[in-house]
């Protein structure tokens, strides 16, 4: 069954103007706010399907690119690539069970999709695990960048950064000076926009930075090939025995998971795009391009650091490559990988913005139509980033468990309860079936996510008191 034929003909082709009776009604936007809404949107005839495109494939590509690499050192590269291809069409599937039940039921938003199927309990429930995952996100991509541009210390030990690299250790190359500078000329203006189309152009820009990094590392790779200094790569897992090493192999499930998380914005691109049928093409033109980038950087990230390929391959980039001119190749990497996640926050913001608002304040006038609430919330949120990026040690250990466990029922788990809720009798069996495996497949991966993360957690601290 396809999305386009759920969608009543009349419907077929329709503008920004004429979705708005359905599509503007939560979480923000409520229905006796309609007619005032329109007046806000009478110059914006739709989102194109490129920036549509664009924009949900920045939301996907995110941190997780540089934990891919890693998933072949477990598995062997064929499992490795296989995985995440397996990974894409699940995420495919389970948007598109969202997408379907949303014009079954006229939602316009994930959190009025799941208080269709599950009443007001279900929206708090979807809104609450959207902000968890989100401010998680923003705040480890704060970090990275941080990491990136101005160093950082571990076990002793001082890793610089680019800045730091460039002109010594200054007081305007210190983290929280680099870090504010950032946030003031960057990540505000950016999260200033009401529509998410509005942000397609930094978002192709995002995308075009991940592909800069994925060049950088296929030419050393060739220029490695070339001159003999890369070994043949495992291709398949280690035989083992041993009951620890076996379950460590699951471990890389959560990554997989994770690394295609981008329901929670498909909604606000959904509701701008002119022709709503074209969103279904919309999300696997997104996901193939996405898919694409990384099984080419997963690739050949494993197949130039071979076993030596670390959790975060972007830190094998801070070591010597061997090659000419590796210096700079090694900060160009740096350097687009940076700005890459500096576009990459607003469009992740803009959910956040919009799910926290939605919670807070979900009987007032729509958010785009306030501009002092829009101005607080937006001031409130980066705020809060901020200082959970620069003041709060122990944040990534935080959301480790916090930000695993939202992120999954945000991909799988809610999409798989909706279709087995099923309030609208258009599920197939092969939907409820699938949708069980989805269920099985997160719970699983949340605990193998919990249990490594705690134990290897218990495991650094006896290492330390030692």
């Amino acid at each position: 069954m396809t999305i386009s034929s759920l969608a009543p003909k009349t419907e077929k082709k329709r503008s920004r103007k004429n979705k708005a009776v359905v599509n503007e009604n939560a979480p923000l936007l409520p229905k006796s706010h309609v007619q005032e809404s329109d007046a806000g949107f009478d110059d914006f005839n739709g989102a194109s399907f490129s920036g549509a495109v664009f924009n949900l494939s920045t939301t996907i590509i995110g941190a997780g690119i540089m934990a891919l690499p890693a998933t072949l050192k477990q598995l062997g590269m064929v499992p490795g690539l296989i995985a995440i291809v397996i990974m894409a069409l699940l995420t495919e599937k389970s948007i598109e069970l969202l997408i379907r039940f949303t014009r079954a039921g006229k939602s316009a938003s994930y959190a009025g999709l799941m208080g269709d199927s599950f009443g007001k309990y279900g929206k708090a429930l979807a809104q609450i695990c959207v902000i968890i995952n989100n401010i998680g996100v923003l705040i480890v991509y704060m970090i990275i960048i941080g990491d990136v541009l101005s160093g950082t210390s571990s076990s002793g030990d001082h890793h610089y950064g680019i800045l730091e690299g460039w002109f010594g250790v200054q007081w305007w190359t210190g983290r929280t000076f680099v870090v504010l500078v950032t946030t003031l000329a960057i990540f505000a203006p950016l999260a200033s926009f009401k529509r998410i189309d509005s942000l397609r152009f930094t978002s192709a820009l995002s995308v075009a930075l991940a592909v800069v990094f994925l060049v950088i590392a296929v030419g050393i790779a060739v220029v490695k090939i070339i001159s003999g200094g890369i070994e043949m790569p495992r291709l398949f897992p280690d035989a083992t025995t041993d009951l620890a090493s076996f379950f460590k192999l699951f471990t890389v499930v959560p990554v997989f998971v994770t690394a295609y998380i981008c329901h929670y914005n498909v909604h606000s691109i959904d509701n701008e795009l002119e022709d709503s049928s074209q969103m279904r093409g919309v999300v696997q033109t997104a996901l193939l391009l996405c898919s694409s980038v990384y099984v080419m950087i997963s690739f050949f990230g494993f197949l130039l650091f071979g076993d030596g390929t670390l959790d975060d391959v972007l830190a094998n980039f801070d070591t010597d490559l061997g090659i000419p001119f590796g210096s700079v190749l090694n900060d160009a990497v740096r350097i687009s990988y940076a700005a890459h996640l500096m576009l990459v926050f607003p469009v992740v913001f803009y959910p956040l913005r919009l799910n926290i608002d939605g919670l807070l304040f979900s009987s007032s006038r729509p958010l785009v139509l306030d501009n002092f609430r829009f101005a607080s919330v937006t001031i409130s949120l980066i705020g809060v980033i901020f200082l959970g990026a620069n003041f709060i040690p122990s944040i990534w250990d935080a959301f480790q468990f916090t930000g695993a466990t939202a992120a999954v029922c945000i991909g799988f788990i809610f999409p798989a309860a909706i279709t087995l809720r099923d309030r609208y009798n258009i599920a197939t069996k092969s939907d409820k079936i699938l949708s069980v495996v989805m269920i099985v497949l997160a719970v699983f991966s949340n605990v193998v996510a919990i249990y490594s993360d705690a134990y290897a957690l218990i495991k650094q601290n006896q290492t330390s008191r030692e």
